[in-house]
């Protein structure tokens, strides 16, 4: 391996370092969410905002931090991500009452822009051969330190404390700037220009408002005015921010390119997919951790469960390598559509295995290996569709249809457990081989999506235009 490669390969084991980093945000409260109540003193429906409120601003920050990166470069975006994240990890270990709290994981969400960002820009610090397998290691991050973020978190919390839970990551965020600051090169590849505020602020009110009533419709009831005025808003805000981004000369969201046919259907692909990788985890911990005097629990610890749904995530980051070799044998949109057919067995393998740990164990490592094989697919298509200066922002909105994905999976899971409790107060047996059935239904609705998808062919970039510019930032 040349010097290039190795220094490139470094600055890859960077960027998933921090994706893991990042990732481990989205689980980190999991294990005490039924504790926070006492622990901030607050009610059960205000702490429920503390695992809401970073989800939320996660999906809003990624378009608009991959603009920014379009805008003032990418290396400058990722690195103030990690700030952030070092920032809210802080401000959350020192908390000790609701509203310091929600601000810290509003800050962690916010740091989730830096792994669409660090995808966008491995298309322009790697060399062509090693990018297929740059962007399926980083695009595994985000299911791989959710999945080990469960029991890591709940292992620390019962050994030391829940506050030590946001010392260990803004520990692992501060080593994550240094990182960045100093191995991923500092490229400059902004195009300038201004940003668009206008159009941030509606989208983000848009997608609060129908995050919110999507997430909470349960709970408030769905015709409850609450959910209707959020859902309804949300609506309002989102076609207000289209008609406002036609007009604008640099807009935040490039609709024109988004309505693209390969791009507008592999982001309706992602939202079917990121519907299918949730709903496991929502479902399955649950099974694990129901007591076995239900008939169908499987009478688990919060560790012991996050303990068997560990090994998905290795599964997830082994399956990486393979989906890039996919992607250069026969192309990114048949490995998606694999990845999500892959996703979908695997709920069909939960459906008819679902009796003990290890059957449990078995069905989400295909459940996994189907989003390790899928998920670096995604950003691939899009990459492959859309112009370099605006790369960033794509591949953001991209991760936003993922999210999208998850939040109504959430609320369509907990719809169906919550409607079929029986005598002894638990979800039924069959309640969860419904949803089993649903996540399937929704993976094989992304095989469908993604094979519309028409091919395309995106040059690659002369890697000796840009050699000499690598050669000067890339530390030696």
């Amino acid at each position: 391996m040349d010097s290039r490669h190795s220094r490139a390969l470094l600055t890859v084991v960077v960027l998933c370092f921090g994706g893991m980093s990042v990732a481990l945000t989205q689980t980190l409260v999991i294990p005490i969410q039924g504790e926070l109540p006492g622990l901030l003193g607050t009610s059960v429906a205000n702490a429920g905002w503390v695992v809401t409120i970073t989800l939320l601003t996660a999906a809003v920050v990624m378009p608009i931090g991959g603009r920014l990166g379009d805008l003032f470069g990418k290396p400058r975006v990722i690195t103030a991500s990690a700030a952030i994240l070092v920032i809210g990890s802080i401000v959350c270990a020192l908390s000790d009452s609701l509203v310091p709290m929600l601000i810290g994981r509003g800050l962690q969400g916010m740091a989730m822009s830096f792994i669409p960002v660090s995808i966008a820009l491995i298309r322009e610090i790697v060399p062509a051969d090693m990018a297929n397998s740059a962007i399926a290691a980083v695009s595994a991050t985000l299911g791989v330190g959710g999945a080990i973020g469960l029991p890591l978190s709940a292992w620390v919390a019962q050994t030391f404390s829940w506050h030590a839970l946001f010392w260990m990551s803004a520990i692992l965020a501060a080593v994550l700037t240094i990182a960045v600051l100093t191995l991923v090169p500092q490229v400059h590849d902004g195009q300038g220009g201004r940003v668009d505020v206008g159009g941030a602020v509606l989208l983000a009110v848009g997608l609060v408002g129908v995050l919110v009533g999507v997430s909470k419709g349960y709970e408030w009831g769905w015709t409850s005015p609450g959910t209707l005025a959020s859902i309804l808003g949300g609506l309002v805000a989102l076609v207000l921010f289209g008609l406002f981004e036609l007009r604008q000369s640099e807009p935040l969201v490039d609709l024109r390119v988004t309505a693209r046919r390969p791009v507008l259907l592999t982001n309706l692909a992602a939202v079917a997919i990121g519907f299918g990788m949730m709903a496991q985890s929502i479902v399955v911990p649950q099974l694990l951790e129901l007591p076995k005097a239900t008939g169908h629990g499987l009478g688990q610890s919060v560790l012991e469960a996050g303990l068997w749904m560990a090994p998905g995530g290795l599964v997830m980051m082994a399956f990486a390598p393979i989906s890039s070799k996919l992607m250069t044998g026969v192309g990114a949109k048949r490995t998606l559509m694999l990845g999500a057919s892959v996703l979908g067995a695997g709920y069909l393998v939960a459906f008819f295995l679902m009796n003990a740990p290890w059957q449990l164990l078995i069905a989400s490592a295909v459940v996994c290996a189907g989003v390790g094989i899928g998920y670096a697919a995604m950003p691939t298509l899009i990459l492959n569709s859309t112009p370099e200066h605006e790369a960033g922002s794509a591949v953001g909105v991209n991760a936003l249809m993922r999210s999208v994905g998850t939040t109504v999976a959430a609320a369509v899971m907990v719809s169906i457990l919550s409607g079929s409790i029986n005598a002894m107060g638990v979800p039924s047996r069959d309640a969860y081989e419904l949803c089993f059935l649903v996540g399937a239904v929704a993976a094989f609705v992304g095989v469908a999506i993604t094979a519309l998808v028409p091919q395309s062919r995106r040059k690659d970039a002369d890697a000796d235009a840009v050699e000499g510019e690598l050669d000067e930032a890339l530390p030696a």
